[in-house]
């Protein structure tokens, strides 16, 4: 794994939290709509009396379960690569790879929060990246 791939880590989680979140929005409206019952059915013996809202109800749970769980791994990660970039020596180094891969920040952002030239930031980046050490 590049360090590149290895600090994009907490990106990919935030990325996929988000879609899933939009997905338990939509879990929980479905949820909400009433359905029309079948008339034209006839009714059988082994017909599930359950209610149709009971189903979305379990799929809601097992969606927020999901994102517990990946809330918990983003925060370790984050921790995790935290102290890896807190290890560079260089403090130039560490506040740009920091505010990239924690905090999402754009170049032109960390250019401006630094007060450093855009070219210096992305040469930061890059001596920054070669000189993590990623874990194994």
């Amino acid at each position: 794994m590049t360090a590149n791939e290895y600090l994009s880590q907490v990106y990919n989680l935030k990325r996929k939290i988000k879609y899933n979140l939009a997905r338990l929005e939509e879990l929980r409206e479905l949820s909400c709509s009433i359905s029309a019952p079948a008339l034209d059915k006839v009714p059988s013996g082994n017909r599930c009396t359950e209610a149709p809202f009971v189903k979305a109800l379990e799929r809601i749970w097992e969606k927020e379960e999901e994102i517990n769980r990946e809330m918990d791994e983003l925060e370790r990660k984050q921790k995790e690569i935290q102290a890896v970039i807190e290890r560079l020596t260089d403090v130039d180094e560490r506040y740009v790879l920091l505010y990239r891969y924690m905090q999402g920040m754009k170049w032109e952002e960390i250019s401006m929060e630094l007060n450093l030239s855009e070219k210096t930031v992305r040469r930061k980046h890059f001596s920054g990246l070669r000189n993590i050490v990623v874990p194994a």
